[in-house]
């Protein structure tokens, strides 16, 4: 229960410190030499590759996975609680959007994307949501080996989508980082709230 805590307490700290620094335009050196590591081998397939990457937060991909709960999952509580945390990580990412008002790093976009910079909506839903499903992936009715492995699949994932926002220029590094130290926090209380409303057992289509 403290290490829990502790944990979210250092999430906000290190949230509050990047969002201070991003505030007084301290990040400039931080966000180009991530860049410059991200993008040192452009290429049209990995172009590509990270354009596909980045569409597994998009709204629709988020919608339509809360949807597939709905559908397959008798227990519509836990498909509920899916769509609510999505729900939830839009919310908080639109309030911190118009807290900070960011601009985008338009001079590198390789896609076209509007609104605030800080923190990555993207980034938020990749840890938040993905996360999510992580934890709940330990209640399937599954056998432990494909758990890990699936465990290991969305935890690439994740990162893999912080990258994409970074490579495809609709980001600074620092506002993919604040996504995810913000989310890291959100996603241990609400996982402490769902388990205050939930029974947790074995998650089956039965």
């Amino acid at each position: 229960m403290v290490k829990k805590w502790l944990l979210v307490s250092v999430s906000f700290l290190l949230f509050g410190i990047i969002a201070y620094l991003v505030s007084n335009d301290l990040t400039e050196g931080f966000d180009r030499f991530i860049y410059n590591i991200i993008t040192f081998n452009k290429n049209d397939i990995l172009t590509g590759f990270y354009k596909f990457i980045t569409g597994f937060a998009s709204e629709i991909i988020v919608a339509f996975v809360s949807l597939v709960f709905f559908l397959v999952f008798k227990n519509k509580k836990y498909a509920f609680f899916v769509f609510l945390n999505a729900v939830n990580i839009v919310i908080l990412n639109m309030l911190l959007k118009l807290t900070f008002m960011r601009d985008r790093p338009y001079e590198l976009m390789i896609i076209t994307e509007d609104g605030y910079s800080f923190p990555s909506g993207h980034a938020m839903a990749a840890l938040g949501f993905y996360g999510f499903i992580i934890y709940l992936i330990w209640y399937f009715n599954l056998t432990k080996k494909v758990k890990i492995i699936f465990t290991i699949f969305i935890s690439i994932l994740i990162i893999l989508i912080g990258f994409s926002r970074i490579y495809l220029g609709v980001h600074y590094a620092s506002d993919v980082l604040a996504g995810f130290m913000i989310s890291s926090a959100y996603l241990i209380i609400y996982i402490s709230f769902v388990k205050k409303h939930l029974k947790l057992g074995d998650i089956s289509n039965d």
